[in-house]
């Protein structure tokens, strides 16, 4: 079976990786910019510096036959002034332009159509909540492309719902913590659209380094449908599929794995962890499982979500993630089926 995590470098071609050096928004820029900058001065000293060395070990070396002491000279008042004054210079220079950057950053005015995105730290899961559409989902987060014409930034409020976490999407943003108890704020205007790829960077517990980010950056129409078909239950989803179907004649095996899936799903402790908007599932431990096949992987990230990866995530969790949270519930095979076959419709 595979049941290996993504290798995204070879299975996401198009996706903007983990690399800090191209940015696609405002903040992104900002701070690539100050980067830059810090790097032409540091590259400055180091090469007048290198080229300073280079002269003295040359013209002052010793000499065959020169076996007489050089000239001893006891300060210089120059050379005292030039090494403490462009120091100073050089940090202040860069406080500045440092300090510059921050308040562009953090004190940007916030816009009045701006998209509000409420994300939640878990062990070891990402929760995002659209408080103006009513709409939580989890591991991947999507937002509006803001171009010239058409601007729309997104402001995120952060917090933990247990440790330390740390957001980082590298070609959007600098990474901004997400600490318990108390709400940070930042902002992105995304400015090319595609999957941008991040990751928790704050050590949070044995699988931190599987807790993964996905960033899907949709046009403005593209963005109103994934909206659209986020904020519909799975009741009102059900009632689409009856008028559709409702002169099939027979029921498929899988169909009814799934309705019996569904009553093992709120029979057990998965309703009393997870939520299914429009079902007596209500959980909210977990991840909201309302949409799950709309999303395209598993496990913050790390496995491709299919049938195989789900049934195999259901019967051991740590098949994926040594000591995540939700339990190997130790069910039938035929329970695990069709609880596999339910989840398969939540789309």
């Amino acid at each position: 079976m595979d049941l290996l995590p993504l290798n995204f470098a070879a299975a996401f071609i198009d996706s903007h990786g983990t690399s800090v050096f191209s940015a696609f928004s405002t903040p992104g820029k900002e701070i690539n910019g100050l980067a830059y900058f810090v790097l032409a001065i540091s590259a400055g000293v180091f090469l007048v510096v290198s080229v300073l060395l280079i002269h003295v070990i040359t013209r002052y070396r010793s000499r065959p036959g020169d076996n007489s002491e050089p000239p001893q000279v006891f300060g210089s008042l120059q050379v005292e002034l030039a090494w403490t004054i462009i120091p100073i210079l050089i940090v202040v220079v860069i406080f500045l332009s440092t300090a510059r950057v921050l308040f562009s950053v953090q004190d940007a005015p916030k816009p009045p159509d701006a998209l509000d995105v409420v994300v939640t730290g878990h062990q070891y899961w990402w929760e995002f909540q659209y408080p103006q559409y009513g709409v939580v989902t989890a591991n991947e987060l999507h937002l509006p492309l803001s171009t010239a014409a058409s601007p729309r930034a997104t402001y995120m409020k952060l917090t933990s719902a247990d440790v330390i976490h740390s957001f980082w999407v590298p070609a959007l943003t600098g990474k901004t913590d997400l600490i318990p108890n108390r709400v940070n704020e930042m902002w992105v205007d995304p400015q090319a659209t595609g999957l941008f790829l991040g990751q928790c960077t704050q050590f949070c517990g044995p699988e931190h380094a599987k807790m993964l980010l996905r960033v899907y950056v949709d046009t403005p129409e593209q963005f109103q449908q994934w909206i659209a078909a986020q904020q519909k239950t799975q009741a009102e989803l059900n009632t689409s599929a009856s008028v559709v179907t409702v002169a099939a004649a027979t029921t498929t095996t899988s169909d009814q794995d799934a309705k019996l899936g569904q009553a093992d799903f709120e029979r057990e402790a998965c309703m009393a962890c997870h939520n299914v908007s429009g079902t007596m599932a209500f959980g909210r431990l977990g991840p909201d499982l309302t949409h799950l096949m709309s999303r395209e992987t598993l496990g913050a990230g790390i496995i491709p979500n299919n049938a195989q990866n789900l049934k195999a995530w259901i019967v051991n969790p740590d098949t994926f993630k040594v000591g995540t949270l939700m339990p190997a519930m130790h069910l039938s095979d035929k329970e695990n089926t069709e609880i596999t076959a339910y989840l398969l419709t939540l789309k």
